[in-house]
């Protein structure tokens, strides 16, 4: 049975050593896997004179000895590196998420510059002529034409109004004004105002945030999120109830989402839905944490933290009440 066991330790230990040497050729920590070839080798030298004792020979009990110390000198340094190593992977996957994050981020607000680029398009640029023809409109005689020219003319200022109407709108969906000039809170309570307007939804909103303004970055976004979530509930649950909470606790921005719909698998859909998988990479981009669940026919509920420390700002009104003047923390002293 001796002979047996030392029989298959020598196996054991040429199949290990064959998978460092393999190690060796794929990455470039040689030492590491040098050293625990030598003792693998020294193990396999060390068992292969021990079966040859168990057939009579007489060994020498110092060279034993010798064995043992090379191997465990081996094997400690080799494990010493080997934690190094780990340390480094560590460090190397934390560098990597960091830079995602950064790419994530830059991509985001690359993304809102361009919305803003068009929006001041749209507003600056198509607006103005629409307002121009409306007001050459309106200049000429209604009295001066018959009925059926009445009509024609109602009509294309009608469609001019509708026209200037939809621009707007798609303007302020681009680039939201309110967002920008009055903060979170407004343009959030904003956007939950319109779309009451156009959806037969029970939907309510509650936040304990006056004029308190925050970084951009965290502010275009969650605002973004709480888009994409009314939107997802408005288009896939079928839901007669939304409820939304915005609250500042301490240096945490606290997001609570729930709709009453048909619900869903909150995974499956985050792997194969892109509006899922847009709210959770825009929440990664701040740092902040994602919890969703939901199963069939319960709702959904979303709960977003985002710590906001050192980004809060004070906005003071001016006395006209058409601007606002930013009084920011001097760390923070950079243009939204």
């Amino acid at each position: 049975m001796i002979k047996v066991l030392l029989y298959l330790a020598i196996i054991i230990q040429f199949v290990a050593m064959y998978y460092a040497v393999r190690l060796v050729r794929v990455t470039k920590y040689n030492a590491i896997w040098i050293l625990f070839i030598i003792g693998f080798v020294i193990l396999a030298g060390e068992r292969l004179l021990q079966l040859v004792a168990a057939y009579g020979w007489e060994l020498p009990q110092w060279g034993m000895t010798w064995f043992d110390i090379v191997v465990s000198i081996c094997m400690s340094i080799g494990i010493v590196l080997l934690d190094r190593l780990l340390l480094f992977i560590d460090r190397l996957n934390r560098h990597r998420q960091l830079t995602d994050r950064r790419i994530l981020t830059a991509v985001l607000r690359t993304e809102e510059r361009t919305r803003a680029n068009f929006s001041k398009e749209l507003h600056d640029g198509l607006g103005p002529l629409l307002s121009s023809a409306k007001i050459s409109l309106s200049a000429l005689s209604r009295d001066e034409m018959d009925e059926s020219r009445r009509e024609i003319f109602n009509n294309t200022l009608y469609v001019v109004d509708e026209a200037l109407r939809s621009l707007r709108e798609i303007s302020n969906n681009l680039s939201p004004h309110v967002l920008s000039d009055f903060g979170l809170s407004r343009g959030v309570h904003n956007f939950i105002d319109r779309t009451r307007s156009l959806h037969d939804v029970k939907l309510s909103f509650a936040t304990n945030l006056t004029k308190e303004r925050y970084d951009a970055d965290i502010e275009v976004i969650l605002y973004r999120v709480v888009c994409e979530l009314v939107t997802n509930s408005l288009k896939h649950s079928e839901c007669s109830e939304i409820r939304l909470s915005l609250m500042s606790v301490g240096d945490v921005l606290k997001l609570e989402y729930s709709d009453n719909g048909k619900g869903f698998d909150p995974q499956a859909m985050m792997d194969c839905g892109m509006g899922l998988s847009n709210i959770n990479s825009r929440v990664n981009s701040l740092n902040g944490e994602l919890t969703m669940t939901s199963s069939r026919g319960k709702g959904m509920r979303a709960t977003i933290k985002v710590n906001v420390k050192g980004a809060t700002r004070i906005v003071v009104p001016s006395e006209s009440g058409d601007e606002a003047r930013e009084k920011r923390h001097p760390r923070k002293n950079r243009k939204l």
